[in-house]
C-alpha cells in the first residue's frame, strides 16, 4: 500500500497504536517487533478489540481485508509520521542532550503554552517509535511542536531528525551518557551534534548555551543561533539561592527579572530554565508570562523534585543518571544547607568501558564529605570505598532499619533500572 493511501486511512481513523493493551475504537494497529516479541501475532486480536486496521510485515498474518501488509511495520509507522508532519508549516523544535532534555522540554512547553497551542512529547517518547507516535498527534490547532529526541547509538539523532524535520533545535549539553552504545565521548558528541547539522541543512535556528565550549566547538558553518548562559548569551541568569529549591533571576537587553522561586532543586537546573526563557523570548512570549509559568511548574517525573514524607525530606532524582548528571547532583547536594544528609546512590548504567572509573570518582568525591552514603547496584562492585554497598534496593531494605531514618535530607539519585523510587514510601 502506498503512503498516500495509508495516510488517507489514518485521516479517517481515531489515531494509531502499537500496543493492544491501549486500543481505542477506530485506531490503526502497527505490529512492531522487538528482541522478545513479535506483535504481528496480535493483529487479529487488535481488530477484534476495536482497531479499524492492522499493519503487519509478515504475510502469514495478513488474513483479513483490514490487515495491511507492508515490508517493515516500523518503517511504515515512521514514514506515515513524516508524511503527516509535512502537512504542517508550524515551527518544530527538536531537543536532545545528555542531561536535562526532558526537564528542559517540559519547561519550554510551560513557557510556550502561555501563548500558543503546543504539542509536546509525552513522557519519554523520544526514540524511533516514540517520535513518530508523537508526530501523529499533530492537529490543525497546534501552532508549535516540541519533539524530544533520545539517542543510544550513532545515527539515532539523524534518523529522528529525518522523521520529524525540525525547523529549530537545541542540545542541552553533551556528557558521558550511554557510552556503551557510542563507544566513546567523541561518539556521543558526533551523534548529538547531528541535530546541529540537520538544522543547519534546512537553514533553521539553533538555541545554544553560549558558555558550553563543547557545543560551541562543534557548531556547523553559517549557523543561525540564539544564545543563553550564566556568563554570556542573549539571555543570562544567576542563581540567587538554594532553599533547597532553586531561586534564580534572568536578564536580557534592558530587562531584569525579579527573583523566581522554582519548584526544582539543583543549581544545574538554571540552564534548563534559561533555555526555556531564551526560546520563549524568540517566540515573543511576554516576560511576566514566562516568569509565572516557570515559578508554578512542578515536576512529577522523579526528576529534581522534592518530596516530604512524615519523617524526612527527599530529593527525588532517580529517573536517570550518568557520570555528568551524578556529579552535578552531588555537588549541589553537598552545597545545600543542613547537617543530617544521606545520599542513596544507584549505579549508573550503560557507561561501558568507563564505568568502573566513573563509579570510583563518585566514591572518591564523597569520601571526605560529611554525608552518609549508601551505594546500590552491582555497578559499584569494584569500587574501592568504605561506604556500605548493596546489590539491589531489596538488599538495602532487608539490611537497613529504614524506619529509624528521621529528620534527614535524603538524595535519591541513580539510573532508572536501579528503581530507587521504590524506597520513597519507606523513607
Amino acid at each position: 500500500m502506498s503512503i498516500e493511501k495509508l495516510y488517507q486511512l489514518f485521516l479517517q481513523s481515531s489515531g494509531v497504536t502499537t500496543d493492544t493493551r491501549n486500543i481505542k475504537v477506530g485506531t490503526i494497529f502497527f505490529a512492531l517487533k522487538g528482541e522478545n516479541f513479535n506483535a504481528n501475532t496480535f493483529a487479529e486480536e487488535a481488530l477484534k478489540n476495536g482497531c479499524a486496521y492492522a499493519v503487519v510485515d509478515e504475510e502469514k498474518y495478513a488474513v483479513d481485508d483490514r490487515i495491511i501488509l507492508v515490508d517493515n511495520s516500523l518503517k511504515a509507522l515512521q514514514n506515515l509520521a513524516n508524511y503527516h508532519r509535512k502537512q504542517f508549516t508550524i515551527p518544530v523544535l527538536g531537543i536532545t542532550g545528555s542531561n536535562g532534555k526532558t526537564t528542559t522540554k517540559e519547561l519550554i512547553g510551560a513557557v510556550l503554552e502561555t501563548t500558543y497551542n503546543v504539542l509536546v512529547t509525552s513522557g519519554n517518547f523520544n526514540n524511533h517509535i516514540g517520535v513518530p507516535l508523537t508526530l501523529l498527534n499533530l492537529n490543525i490547532d497546534h501552532e508549535i511542536a516540541i519533539i524530544e529526541m533520545g539517542a543510544n547509538k550513532p545515527g539515532d539523532i539523524q534518523e529522528l531528525c529525518e522523521i520529524a524535520e525540525p525547523t529549530h533545535g537545541i542540545i542541552t549539553n553533551i556528557g558521558a551518557a550511554h557510552i556503551e552504545g557510542f563507544g566513546s565521548i567523541q561518539g556521543v558528541i558526533k551523534t548529538k551534534t547531528e541535530m546541529f547539522r540537520f538544522i543547519n541543512s534546512v537553514r533553521g535556528i539553533l538555541f545554544l548555551n553560549w558558555d558550553d565550549e563543547v557545543l560551541k566547538n562543534n557548531l556547523p558553518g553559517n549557523y543561525a543561533v540564539v544564545t543563553y548562559g550564566l556568563e554570556s548569551g542573549d539571555v543570562q541568569g544567576s542563581v540567587e539561592k538554594l532553599d533547597p529549591y532553586l531561586n534564580f533571576s534572568w536578564r536580557a537587553e534592558d530587562y531584569k527579572s525579579e527573583v523566581i522561586k522554582s519548584n526544582l532543586v539543583g543549581n544545574y537546573n538554571i540552564l534548563n530554565f534559561l533555555a526555556a526563557i531564551c526560546i520563549g523570548r524568540f517566540f515573543n512570549v511576554e516576560a511576566e508570562k514566562m516568569n509565572k509559568s516557570l515559578s508554578s511548574y512542578a515536576p512529577t517525573n522523579n526528576r529534581s523534585q522534592i518530596e516530604k514524607t512524615k519523617r524526612n525530606t527527599l530529593i527525588v532524582d532517580c529517573y536517570n543518571a550518568n557520570a555528568t548528571s551524578m556529579q552535578a547532583a552531588l555537588e549541589n547536594f553537598v552545597a545545600m544547607s543542613g547537617e543530617n544528609k544521606l545520599a542513596i546512590l544507584g549505579g549508573m548504567r550503560e557507561l561501558g568501558d568507563i564505568s568502573i572509573a566513573e563509579h570510583q570518582k563518585i566514591a572518591d568525591f564523597l569520601a571526605d564529605k560529611k554525608i552518609d552514603v549508601r551505594l546500590i547496584g552491582t555497578e559499584f562492585d569494584e569500587t574501592k570505598t568504605q561506604f556500605i554497598k548493596y546489590n539491589a534496593v531489596a538488599d538495602y531494605m532487608a539490611n537497613e532499619k529504614v524506619t529509624d531514618i528521621a529528620n534527614q535530607l535524603i538524595l535519591l539519585k541513580g539510573s532508572r533500572g536501579i528503581k530507587l523510587e521504590n524506597l520513597i514510601s519507606s523513607l
